[in-house]
């Protein structure tokens, strides 16, 4: 067994990665990160992002304790299991809610990326380098691997982990071969302040997430009410925020923003008109309010009343299932290897239980138990089966979004409707 300190590199400081790199700061396992954004805040973005079970796992199991702490105390409540609906909101069936008594790293948690970005950054002062756009990497004779950057510098450490995105940059150098599925829908969405001018909203769209599956095109919708008020939150988690190094206005302010439901409207591509195009604004809202013809009147004032500079338009990618390969000192984690349609909050979650798969790996060979090698094959298998496992559940939502036969459109909805009045079949379909 080696006895020199392992060194770790990661190229690309996204979720996936900086959770990774918590993990292993903690570990006292050496590790640097090189994002290619400019600042920490080159991209914040304002939607919230669905923290299912396996993520709250790796959140807690990575974050310092009281950044965990800080992480539930900022969040909103989801709300109980998703519902599946008629495009007259005719209930075909509802998830079960969760066991009673969960902890919190047990369960579902609304999470800002703003603050959640924040809070993965926190304490990881002369670890993260941004501004560093990773072009190739080289494997050396002597075991060890170096990362290069558009900027002419280089990195030498024990392990490269890709971490980069869907447009992986170390992906396309260790698999030139993977490949990218079809994935034929189109996606429109927005998000509309709840308030008292919102109170006409039936009280499923106020309070959970709920799956819209009519006979052409489909509609998810989610809900991010806070748990408590900002104010309330900087009072009880200000000192540790302090204590973090982290200014609790700037981490709580995202916190003080609206309640607001989101909506997002999928369709095949080749269903959709030019206008389809466009990138964000009212034409594209127009547009999904024109193709709701027949829809519940609740469901078209949801998308006509939601403010045009919230609407916007993103396509669809799923990458295909890739094969073992040889295990060397470069591997992959989350989008860089296996990323999906943004349907279900499915992808977030899997880069998560990526870098905590891939932090204990990594401490049985800092603890000298395993060699590196063996280690970053088991890390591999397991995160090629939930990975790609979660690219199959991904595209098959897609899939039932974007078919246009009313015959499996029909079967679908009876399938639902089953699930939801045979509660052993709808918890063997629906569980985690």
């Amino acid at each position: 067994m080696s006895t020199s300190p392992l060194r770790v590199i990661i190229a690309g400081g996204g979720i996936g990665g900086l959770c990774l790199a918590q993990g292993l700061h903690a570990a006292g396992i050496s590790v640097v990160v090189y994002e290619r954004d400019a600042a920490p805040d080159a991209r914040l973005q304002g939607y919230r992002l669905n923290i299912e079970p396996v993520g709250s796992r790796a959140l807690h199991d990575c974050l310092p304790a009281h950044l965990w702490e800080i992480l539930v105390a900022t969040a909103g409540d989801p709300g109980p299991g998703m519902g599946v609906f008629t495009e007259r909101l005719r209930l075909l069936m509802r998830e079960d809610d969760p066991p009673a008594g969960l902890s919190r790293s047990e369960r579902t948690h609304a999470v800002s990326r703003i603050t959640l970005r924040r809070l993965l950054l926190a304490g990881l002062d002369g670890i993260v380098h941004f501004g560093k756009e990773f072009t190739r990497y080289r494997q050396n004779a002597d075991g060890t691997v170096t990362a290069f950057f558009a900027d002419g510098t280089c990195a030498t450490g024990d392990l490269l982990v890709g971490a980069d995105g869907a447009r992986s940059r170390v992906r396309r150098q260790l698999l030139p071969h993977a490949k990218q599925r079809n994935a034929p829908g189109v996606g429109i969405g927005g998000k509309l302040r709840l308030d008292d001018r919102t109170a006409w909203l039936p009280e499923e769209m106020t309070s959970t997430k709920n799956m819209i599956l009519p006979k052409r095109d489909f509609l998810f919708t989610a809900v991010f009410r806070r748990r408590e008020g900002g104010d309330a939150i900087e009072a009880r988690v200000g000192d540790q925020l302090r204590a973090a190094g982290l200014d609790p206005d700037l981490v709580v302010q995202d916190t003080k923003d609206d309640d607001y439901v989101m909506w997002a409207y999928v369709a095949h591509r080749r269903a959709l008109p030019a206008e389809a195009t466009g990138k964000h604004g009212q034409r594209l809202r127009d547009l999904v309010v024109s193709r709701l013809a027949g829809w519940h009147p609740d469901l078209r004032e949801l998308i006509s009343q939601t403010p045009p500079d919230t609407v916007e338009r993103f396509d669809f990618a799923a990458a295909a299932r890739v094969k073992p390969w040889a295990t060397t000192n470069v591997t992959l984690l989350g989008d860089a290897i296996h990323y999906m349609p943004p349907v279900g909050g499915l992808g977030g979650n899997a880069a998560l239980y990526d870098a905590n798969a891939l932090r204990r790996a990594l401490i049985t060979v800092s603890r000298g138990e395993w060699e590196l090698l063996p280690a970053i094959a088991e890390y591999e298998r397991a995160m090629l089966k939930h990975g790609f496992g979660a690219v199959r559940a991904a595209t098959m939502y897609l899939h039932l979004a974007t078919l246009r036969s009313h015959v499996i459109r029909a079967t679908a909805r009876m399938f639902f409707q089953l699930c939801g009045k045979v509660p052993s079949l709808r918890r063997a379909v629906f569980a985690e």
